[in-house]
Order: structure tokens, then sequence, then C-alpha cells
């Protein structure tokens, strides 16, 4: 039922990186967005972020808390814009189902990862996530690092 995205760089709006810093995503969803007319403006504008953004299950429903979505100074005087509402995701009734078995019962969490484009619409991936330790985030960054160390040395040697 996931949909695999076939997305292009382009259509990135905005990106979460520090999920990948804080746990381990285990696998990546496609979910729609619930949105008002103002919000989609602003997506078009590039203006949104995910940074302190959750994945909560309320109710048998799935919703995004915390992203914030800047309003545009060109909005409707008489709409009165939330920036960090509270919006819904739109998944099948499985997919709603068995995310919130594992959220509930096996200490899963549910991460935004990137806010994009796809046909049109506006897509969130969710990631189904596992938290990290210190020493793992200690491991990830000691790995980035000597990544950029190897890279800067090649670059030096081909020259």
């Amino acid at each position: 039922m996931a949909r695999k995205s076939r997305k292009t760089s382009s259509s990135t709006i905005a990106e979460n990186k520090k999920a990948r810093f804080n746990y381990f995503i285990e696998e990546r969803l496609e979910a729609g967005l619930a949105l008002d007319g103002w919000e989609v403006k602003s997506l078009r504008a590039g203006k949104a972020q995910l940074t302190e953004s959750y994945v909560v299950v309320r109710d048998g429903e799935i919703y995004l808390l915390g992203a914030h979505i800047t309003p545009l100074s060109s909005a409707s005087t008489h709409v009165n814009a939330d920036p960090t509402r509270t919006r819904k995701l739109l998944l099948h009734r499985k997919e709603i189902d068995r995310l919130g078995g594992l959220v509930e019962r096996r200490g899963y969490t549910l991460v935004p990862l990137e806010l994009y484009w796809a046909r049109g619409r506006a897509k969130l991936s969710v990631g189904l996530a596992k938290g990290k330790k210190q020493h793992d985030k200690r491991a990830t960054k000691k790995d980035r690092d000597w990544e950029r160390d190897k890279a800067r040395v090649l670059k030096s040697v081909n020259r």
C-alpha cells in the first residue's frame, strides 16, 4: 500500500535533516496533507519548515503537529492564518491501523522527513523510526566526518 515516490530533487519543499541524525529510519511512507488554500500558496513559495514537527496517531487518525508554514503577505485578510496548526495526514485505513499498532506496542516513533510535490500535490514523507542512543549519534557524527575528510583527501590527490 505504501507508495514509492518518484519525485525529483527540485520538487522538495522542506526537509527534516535532524530526523536522520536522531533516529534510525526503518520504513518510509508517503502521506497526503489536508491543507487550506493559503497553505498551498505558501508551500509553492517554499515557506515551510519541519524541524520541530512530529507526527501523532490520535483517535484512529494521523496528524502533523508543529510544522511551520509561513503565511504569505498577500494572504487573504478574512482568513485567520495559523502557521503551526495541526494538519491531518491522508493515509489508507490499513496503513493507519498498522502504524498505530507499531507506535503503541513496539515503541516506534513517526517522524516527518520531507515535504515535497508529487504529481501536483503536496506530500509528506513519514518515517517509522526508533530513537538513537547518544553513542549511536556519536558514531554517526564520526562516520560523517570521516566521509568528508576522505572526500577532501581524494579531491586533493586527483588534482
